[in-house]
């Protein structure tokens, strides 16, 4: 007969399915598991690698910089040797300097009291001490010890503040009849070292003056 016969056929799966579809979850999640453990150690051992190098980059700027500091120290302490020298040096020129000026202060001060000094005054002695120096002398009147005070004080450049230590009349003289009654007086100054542009400005004002 010319009719086409149809065959169908059907596929009957006879396995556990069920139990495949597991098996094949489980084989997957263990997959990914591992997949996650070995992406853990990598980024575990990239990361302890990225902090080593950190770690050794670090070391060696703290060497550098525990280099650069003892230089520094060292230098540090080299300048405080050449401060400590400098001012060794600086006391030394002020020692020479104030021996210089001490050997001068006698010839200075004479030539100081020669223009303080009044006429009707006379100094029998001029005893430097120290920083001082103490005169004693006779003189015709008070005004004129009061005269040789304010000339020391307001004028002097190798001497200041004057200070009368006493005074009391008494008569000089051979005899009583050519006696004479004077004044005799004791004061002190205080000796002051002027700079050298001071003690030349002063004299030349007197003069114009």
């Amino acid at each position: 007969s010319g009719d086409a016969q149809v065959r169908s056929v059907i596929l009957i799966n006879l396995l556990p399915y069920r139990e495949a579809r597991r098996l094949a979850r489980k084989r997957a999640f263990f997959a990914g598991l591992v997949a996650s453990a070995v992406a853990g150690l990598g980024l575990v051992v990239f990361g302890l690698s990225f902090v080593t190098q950190l770690t050794s980059q670090q070391e060696a700027r703290n060497e550098y910089l525990r280099a650069e500091i003892k230089k520094l120290e060292g230098q540090i302490k080299d300048i405080a040797t050449l401060r400590l020298e400098i001012e060794a040096l600086k006391a030394r020129q002020r020692a020479i300097e104030d021996l210089q000026t001490d050997r001068n202060v006698p010839v200075h001060l004479l030539n100081e009291l020669v223009k303080h000094v009044p006429d009707g005054l006379y100094l029998k002695s001029v005893v430097q001490t120290g920083g001082g120096v103490l005169l004693s002398g006779f003189a015709q009147s008070n005004e004129r010890v009061s005269e040789l005070l304010r000339n020391t004080s307001q004028n002097g450049v190798w001497v200041e503040r004057p200070e009368l230590i006493e005074i009391r009349a008494s008569n000089v003289g051979t005899t009583p009849r050519d006696s004479a009654r004077v004044y005799e007086f004791s004061m002190r100054l205080k000796i002051r070292r002027p700079d050298a542009d001071a003690a030349g400005a002063k004299p030349e004002k007197r003069k114009a003056s």
